[in-house]
């Protein structure tokens, strides 16, 4: 198996849904990704063997929005292009599997990430409305026409909101929100730690913002109408507090629930992209890595605890990595809820848990949030849900280099019941 490297990755601005990316379709987003990130590592196009997007929506107009972008970026026909979909994990996946290809030797420089727009993730029409159009396009006369607009019924006019549908798992019956609010009360999770952790992820983007961390990840977009460049994340809020996040009601368990829109993550659009090459081929175009993958790892569990992701894939990441938990200096995990992220704290310190539920002969170990989501997370950033896994790889790698941090964790909770993780290790 040959060496594989990380270069430093890019990311668009993330945008909370409906706002400065709204009409900003997901495959301009990647186009402007992959674009930025091969002329600010002065890669030619030519180079390129393959490119791996995450996608969860998979627009209609963009099938393959892999291929789409690649050819929107200027990347040569001749090159293939994939688009991987494991829900929230889609942008690691993309990631991972560039990694194998290249450590097999079916490759040598792939582009991977994720592109997303979840602005635009459209209504349907009832089934109703459906047969509707399908009797008006079968009639032949004008009294058909008249009795199959005759026969809407009022409920036929309600769509189907796919983007609640998406984000509800068939197999529990739960919302992704429901799912959280299951761990909260297992785990007597309060309502004032969560909104405390959620002030934490607003205070520590702003921070990352203001020091110019965020700056050199992102870069700019031309969003519609094309007035000004959108160049910062629409999301996280300088005034944010404790007394503005209590006062927000709950929103998945309206009588007796915990989990709000304040300590969520949001809705959002955005996308990024990293390089992922041979040692032998980064060296020979001049490239400068920044990191590999030490190892990896993809887990089930149960679709209704599907927040308990990261502590069901670390474990497996790190044995494969041949390191232990404590040599760990940074960690990325992605904040779909803040009662999420806190059974995660819980559970991977948890002796009891660990040994029924893994298998392990002791707990995972203890997360300092001092090096948890040091710049802020998904709560204030947003989870882009094809993007974020990439987001977390491509932050946690610069940060890593900015405090000489050796080795780093990135993991992610899957919708259905997923987890995925990659320790990383700094390449000086």
């Amino acid at each position: 198996m040959r060496d594989v490297v990380l270069m430093d990755g890019f990311r668009t601005p993330f945008a909370k849904a409906g706002t400065a990316l709204a009409s900003t379709p997901a495959r301009e987003l990647g186009r402007v990704a992959v674009a930025e990130l091969l002329a600010r590592h002065g890669v030619d196009p030519n180079e390129v063997d393959e490119v791996i997007f995450g996608n969860v929506a998979q627009p209609a107009d963009s099938t393959n929005i892999s291929r789409v972008v690649a050819l929107l970026a200027g990347i040569p026909e001749r090159v293939p292009a994939v688009t991987v979909q494991r829900n929230c994990a889609s942008g690691m996946e993309a990631i991972a599997d560039a990694h194998e290809r290249i450590a097999s030797g079916a490759a040598e420089l792939i582009v991977a990430g994720g592109t997303e727009s979840m602005s635009q993730i459209p209504l349907y029409l009832s089934e109703g409305m459906t047969r509707t159009f399908e009797r008006l396009a079968r009639a032949k006369s004008i009294g058909e026409k008249v009795a199959a607009i005759a026969s809407v019924r009022p409920k036929d006019l309600k769509p189907r909101i796919a983007l609640l549908e998406g984000l509800t798992d068939p197999v529990s019956g739960l919302n992704m929100g429901e799912t959280a609010e299951l761990l909260a009360r297992e785990y007597g999770i309060s309502r004032e730690a969560q909104d405390d952790f959620a002030l934490q992820s607003h205070r520590r983007a702003v921070a990352a913002m203001d020091a110019g961390r965020m700056a050199e990840e992102i870069v700019p977009v031309f969003a519609p109408p094309y007035k000004q460049a959108v160049l910062e994340d629409v999301g996280p809020r300088r005034n944010q507090s404790l007394e503005a996040l209590a006062k927000l009601k709950p929103y998945f368990d309206r009588r007796n629930g915990t989990v709000t829109a304040g300590n969520s993550c949001g809705i959002t659009d955005g996308a990024a992209a990293i390089i992922v090459a041979s040692e032998e081929k980064a060296r020979s175009l001049g490239l400068k890595p920044v990191g590999r993958i030490r190892g990896s790892a993809f887990v089930g569990l149960d679709p209704a605890r599907m927040g308990l992701g990261p502590t069901h894939a670390t474990p497996i990441a790190l044995r494969r990595a041949g390191v232990k938990f404590s040599e760990i200096g940074l960690i990325e995990i992605n904040e779909a809820f803040s009662a999420q992220v806190i059974a995660v704290e819980i559970t991977m310190a948890s002796a009891k848990y660990c040994k029924e539920k893994l298998g392990l002969d002791g707990p995972i170990g203890e997360i300092d949030r001092a090096l948890l989501n040091v710049n802020g997370g998904a709560i204030a950033i947003g989870h882009p849900v094809g993007v974020s896994g990439t987001r977390l790889v491509l932050t946690l790698l610069r940060e890593m280099r900015h405090r000489n941090i050796p080795l780093g964790l990135a993991a992610l909770c899957v919708g259905g019941g997923q987890g995925g993780a990659l320790v990383l290790e700094r390449v000086a």
